[in-house]
């Protein structure tokens, strides 16, 4: 297996299921999962992915497989094990209310030395993020893989994504993790919850000295981001489009982004910027997390 054979992207994280109350008796199931949702962006723009994760081999780990071939993720680093499914218990949608189930659940099973052989070479960005930082043993063995990779040269990027999971004993973990980033993602709830006595200026003034040398994005939903590098501030407002609804628009935002450093490596951190900006306006038209395709993020841009 030849090295060019490789995604130059992959994505670590959880891949699980949402379940949606749609009433008082009633339950709608949902392919999810942050991270996965990022990898299946990143994929459907064109960017040869990698998701590295482990699924259930249920009808709701199944579900997650033929999705992932769907959007054309690099089968070679899903891992399919005998364990329960996690999943995640949406029993309020306004506001968001859920809860986690996962004990023993497949997740935790990933096994980093499943991985194919080279893959680290190959690997020009890795993501990592959301809750599968925080679950044990699966959080050691991704914060092992970013550092190796991120001593190795290897840009790591991170968006916390904050969760439920996330307590007090969170903040350090999430330095940690932005201290070998070359991409941060961070959104304006995250910054409240890592820094709940900071206002956001101070806040992110501490995020940029944990990590000076990154790219720092800054979204605030439909109020834009702003992105900061190398002394430059980048203000990019928020496409207006017809809005289904907005989850996984972060996942897409940061999809859009690393899909196109990847695909257009010469193009300015603005034009980089407005991409993951059109990529999250897009995933926002259709309900749950899409995916969009390059042509409806191309529609977006042509606003």
């Amino acid at each position: 297996m030849s090295v060019a054979q490789l995604p130059p992207l992959v994505v670590f994280g959880e891949a699980l299921t949402d379940f949606v109350r749609t009433g008082e008796d009633g339950w709608r199931s949902i392919a999810g999962g942050a991270c996965w949702n990022v990898a299946r962006v990143a994929a459907t723009l064109g960017v040869p992915t990698g998701w590295g994760g482990a699924v259930s081999e249920d009808l709701f780990g199944q579900e997650i497989v033929a999705r992932s071939q769907a959007a054309g993720l690099d089968a070679r680093f899903m891992q399919v094990v005998a364990r329960p499914p996690l999943l995640a218990m949406v029993h309020q949608l306004h506001p968001p209310r859920y809860f986690f189930l996962g004990e023993n659940s497949a997740d935790l099973a990933f096994d980093p030395s499943r991985l194919p052989a080279g893959w680290q070479a190959a690997c020009r960005i890795a993501h990592f993020g959301c809750i599968s930082l925080v679950r044990q043993p699966l959080g050691a063995r991704l914060l092992a893989i970013a550092g190796a990779l991120h001593a190795a040269g290897v840009p790591v990027s991170f968006d916390p994504n904050c969760r439920a999971l996330m307590g007090a004993d969170y903040p350090p973990l999430f330095e940690r993790l932005a201290a070998l980033s070359s991409v941060l993602k961070i959104s304006d709830e995250d910054l409240r919850h890592i820094y709940p006595v900071l206002d956001p200026d101070a806040a992110l003034a501490r995020v940029q000295a944990l990590a000076p040398d990154a790219v720092l994005l800054y979204t605030r939903g439909g109020d834009g981001m702003t992105a900061y590098a190398h002394g430059r501030r980048i203000e990019q407002p928020a496409f207006a489009v017809p809005v289904a609804d907005t989850v996984g628009a972060g996942d897409a935002c940061i999809g859009g982004f690393l899909a196109s450093r990847l695909l257009r490596p010469g193009a300015d951190l603005a034009e980089h910027v407005r991409f993951a900006a059109a990529t999250a306006a897009a995933a926002c038209t259709r309900a749950g997390a899409h995916a969009p395709s390059r042509q409806e993020v191309e529609r977006v841009l042509a606003l």
